[in-house]
């Protein structure tokens, strides 16, 4: 049973777009891995860009810039 966690920032990502991940992730698992997508779990976790950092800086910071 694969699962699989993507973690995103919190802006403005649509339902369709959060579907279309799920849908491919798992077409990606059972195509290259020939895993059965009705027990492939795909999770999306979506970060505040204030619990995020790149380089040692914070991304609502950087995005700021």
């Amino acid at each position: 049973m694969p699962y699989v966690n993507i973690k995103i920032t919190d802006e403005v990502v649509t339902a369709e777009q959060k579907a279309a991940l799920i849908k491919g992730a798992t077409d990606l698992l059972v195509e290259v891995l020939g895993k059965n997508p009705a027990t492939t779990v795909v999770v999306i976790d979506e970060v505040n860009t204030d619990n995020w950092g790149i380089g040692g800086e914070v991304v609502t910071k950087l995005r700021a810039k």
